[in-house]
């Protein structure tokens, strides 16, 4: 029968199409996503993954154990089951974890410390995906010194090269490590690559956060390598995250496996992150909200109480009276001032018109003054400025001397009139400037009066009772409303943070998991029917004779029903019931896989020790018996170890068996 379809090219439109419509986006904005976070479109289908080992050779030098000595043994594998017999702790599931330690790049903890510290040196040969390939370990007690991956143009032609020391011209190095962790890492990413296998990702959520966790080839190889335990899920050795699922799907080639788990990985690192901004928006915005509240609280109790003191306080405006009185105590001291100028005026202009009228009346006495003054009378000498003593008036008055030269004063008297004229102008002229300032003076007082009234007036207003009180209070209230209206500018309402970039990444991914979902679920119908009929048959046939009918589902959930109808999962069933369904599992992927022409499960299967977990011998017989058919049959290489020669012998031929004498180590 031919592949399934592909669902990337329905006739509705590529993926990248069908993403964009369903997130009602456009194409572009698709790509950019899938190009930012490193998705990929396209899963074709896989290529043939086989995996077959076909020789193990262990040095070394075993000490502490008998028979002490230099170890270097053997081990050829050929297609279908081989058997590994020794008795207990005499070696047979070590070779198992030095296959494991070669082709998994790194060993098991269940590899006994001791046996490690014996080897020297391991070589596997082994078919990866049609290619020869030799593993090459050169090791210390402690460490590994290095290990090497090389290609050969035929498998016979690896048992002659050692690739430690150099390959010659036939063979390709692929691995060259000095230390575990780089033959770990550099060996997984080999694997991967020649196996056409992408790495597991899965969500995991901290106290903090939802991360990714990557799971390479170990977890792969869990799939080879069969755990027991009842806490074991169907496939592989880990119940975390829904890996045995995505192992599931992985092997049954379903087309957007490795894309959907990253998709969604993403989506959900995404979305955790979005809904964490999201979270801290809502609590900042909260936050100030609360914080708004308190303020607009406060200013409207400020508020109130500024109003209730405009109420309760008569009058003008306090702040305005308060105003008022420092511009009138400024007025008047200006008026104040302009008082007492004009009173010195005032005063001069009187002091002049005395003397005028005193030098007027001397005039009319005296000829000498007449004659000396023509109607002056100066109070100080014109040149130095002293003043003019009350002596030399009288002598100027009584012996005609000049009150400032003292010099004898003559005249003639036909001057007289005219000067008794000039003087009584100047006494005329006195009076009219002396009424005039005076006139002013009486004005100024008038004005000083008036706006001395006021600023009492209001003083008194201020000082009255309860006045000076209730203005602090409204200044403190007015001041308190201004704090609070300040306060609450500085707090403006948050805007919503969210990015719009963020928001359609968040978008095209859930889309895109919903669309490889749909893709994924349309192929997996038809395959998970194949698969859940294979199932029962190879069960049954395992000796589950009683089985009825078994439902698998994508997260590798295991239902069991068996007569009567009654339901159970496959973690309820005992070991040996575990193990047939394991092992029914794998053969019935690749029996779907051949039917469909698609790539599954590599098709190596390594077994310890199956009746260690409380298999009847007469279920071990019929285990051991079918395996062997079933690997010839369906080629499925199978490696099993036990300590039952007797169940070997009476169940399988012996060119496959590896048996070690009873009691001695099998290498």
């Amino acid at each position: 029968m031919s592949a399934i379809a592909d669902p990337t090219n329905q006739e509705e439109g590529s993926l990248a199409d069908r993403i964009a419509s369903r997130a009602r986006v456009t194409r572009e904005d698709v790509e950019h996503v899938f190009a930012t976070y490193g998705l990929p479109f396209a899963y074709p289908p896989a290529r043939p993954r086989r995996v077959r080992i076909h020789r193990l050779r262990i040095v070394g030098h075993r000490v502490g154990v008998q028979p002490e000595g230099p170890i270097d043994r053997t081990f050829t594998f050929d297609e279908g089951l081989m058997a590994l017999v020794a008795s207990n702790l005499k070696g047979k599931s070590s070779v198992l974890e030095l296959v494991t330690w070669c082709l998994r790049g790194a060993p098991r903890t269940t590899l006994q410390s001791d046996v490690r510290r014996w080897l020297t040196q391991l070589e596997l040969d082994a078919t990866i995906a049609g290619q020869p390939m030799g593993f090459r370990l050169s090791l210390t007690p402690d460490s590994l010194r290095s290990g090497v991956v090389f290609t050969a143009p035929d498998v016979k032609q690896l048992a002659t090269m050692n690739g430690l020391d150099g390959l010659g011209a036939s063979g390709a190095l692929l691995v060259d490590a000095a230390s575990q962790e780089v033959y770990a890492l550099q060996v997984a990413e080999l694997m991967l690559d020649r196996l056409d296998l992408q790495p597991l990702v899965n969500k995991f959520t901290t106290t903090e956060r939802v991360r990714t966790q990557t799971h390479g080839w170990p977890a792969y190889y869990s799939a080879i390598y069969l755990p027991f335990g009842r806490d074991r899920p169907l496939l592989g050795d880990n119940n975390m995250a829904g890996l045995s699922g995505r192992l599931l799907q992985v092997f049954l080639d379903l087309p957007a496996t490795a894309a959907l788990a990253r998709v969604k990985a993403t989506y959900d690192v995404l979305q955790d992150e979005a809904n964490k901004r999201s979270e801290k928006t809502k609590r900042a915005i909260a936050e100030r909200e609360d914080e708004r509240r308190r303020v607009e609280a406060a200013l409207a109790s400020a508020r109130i109480t500024l109003s209730q003191l405009q109420e309760t306080t008569s009058g003008p405006d306090l702040t305005e009276l308060a105003g008022s009185a420092a511009t009138l105590a400024h007025r008047v001291a200006d008026a104040q001032d302009k008082r007492d100028d004009l009173s010195r005026s005032y005063r001069d202009s009187r002091r002049i018109r005395q003397l005028d009228e005193k030098a007027l009346n001397d005039l009319r006495e005296s000829e000498v003054a007449r004659l000396l003054f023509h109607g002056l009378n100066p109070s100080a000498c014109p040149r130095c400025e002293a003043p003019i003593s009350g002596d030399r008036r009288e002598a100027e008055r009584d012996e005609h001397r000049c009150a400032i030269c003292t010099s004898e004063v003559s005249g003639a008297a036909d001057d007289d009139e005219a000067v008794e004229t000039e003087t009584i102008e100047r006494v005329e002229a006195s009076k009219l400037a002396e009424a005039a300032s005076k006139d002013g003076l009486a004005v100024a007082e008038v004005e000083l009066a008036r706006l001395t009234a006021e600023l009492n007036e209001v003083q008194q207003n201020l000082r009255s009772a309860g006045v000076a009180t209730a203005l602090r209070d409204r200044v403190a209230a007015e001041v308190e409303v201004a704090r609070w209206e300040g306060a609450l500018q500085v707090l403006p309402k948050l805007p919503d943070s969210s990015s719009a970039d963020g928001e359609v990444a968040i978008t095209v991914l859930k889309a895109a998991a919903k669309v490889l979902d749909e893709d994924s679920k349309a192929v997996a119908s038809e395959l998970f029917t194949r698969l859940n009929a294979e199932i029962v048959e190879l069960a049954q046939q395992f000796g589950m004779t009683a089985l009825e009918h078994v439902e698998i589902n994508r997260s590798a959930a295991l239902k069991v029903i068996k007569g009567g109808g009654a339901q159970d999962s496959f973690g309820n069933q005992d070991p040996g019931g575990q193990l047939r369904l394991r092992v029914a599992v794998i053969v019935a992927l690749l029996r779907v896989g051949a039917r469909y022409g698609i790539s599954t499960h590599p098709g190596l299967v390594l077994i310890d020790s199956p009746k260690a977990e409380e298999i009847q011998n007469s279920d071990a017989a019929v285990i051991f018996r079918e395996l062997n058919r079933l690997a010839v049959s369906e080629e499925v290489q199978v490696l099993i170890t036990t300590a039952d020669f007797d169940l070997v012998a009476a169940t399988l031929p012996p060119e496959r068996v590896i048996a070690a004498i009873p009691g001695d180590p099998l290498w």
